[in-house]
């Protein structure tokens, strides 16, 4: 039970101070137990972010997949603007997303290869849940022919990319107008 007590509590400074910024001392003190106490569970602060990093990546993969499943009989414009406005809700309200966001645009430099790593793979399966639906799309004649299915996919992550980044630099009112702006930019291209 300690194990995932020092988890949920080191989620919560990581995501808010980044790795450099998190103390596994405070960390300690939240939880109730002495620094020392950590290295019975982990072998350090790596081995926590590391571990940290795997459940929040199968976390953001989760959302990715109940949220395509919950919103299936929805157009696809609707699914996919959605979508964004969901992942902006997230950062709002979920350290799980804060921390993965600020570890894929701020990794240490130490674990930079390691993150990238998960990072991709990550974007890689976004891109394998997302193509059926494009390819749905075009076959019900919602989306040009003209636009493959893994073009869209890859365009709309672009997308979700921008916002990402305006959510970590400019916060959440800059991040709704660079979703408005490209959103719009972005249907209006590959619809039929």
């Amino acid at each position: 039970m300690t194990a995932t007590r020092i988890k949920e509590v080191a989620l919560k400074h990581f995501a808010s101070n980044g790795y450099e910024g998190a103390s596994l001392a405070d960390i300690a003190t939240e939880v109730g137990i002495k620094k020392q106490s950590i290295y019975t569970h982990f072998k350090g602060k790596d081995e926590l972010f590391l571990a940290l990093l795997d459940d929040v990546l199968a976390r953001e993969l989760n959302f990715v997949l109940d949220y395509l499943e919950s919103h299936k009989d929805l157009a696809v414009d609707q699914q996919l603007y959605g979508f964004l406005l969901q992942y902006q809700d997230r950062y709002e309200k979920d350290d799980n997303t804060k921390f993965f966001l600020r570890v894929a645009f701020f990794p240490p430099a130490h674990l930079y290869d390691h993150i990238v790593q998960k990072g991709y793979h990550y974007l890689d399966t976004v891109e394998s849940m997302l193509i059926p639906l494009f390819q749905q799309a075009i076959a019900e004649g919602n989306i040009s022919q003209e636009v493959s299915s893994e073009m869209a996919t890859v365009a709309f992550l672009a997308v979700l990319d921008g916002m990402f980044v305006e959510l970590l630099f400019g916060g959440i009112a800059r991040s709704m107008k660079r979703i408005e702006a490209s959103w719009f930019v972005y249907w209006r291209g590959i619809k039929k």
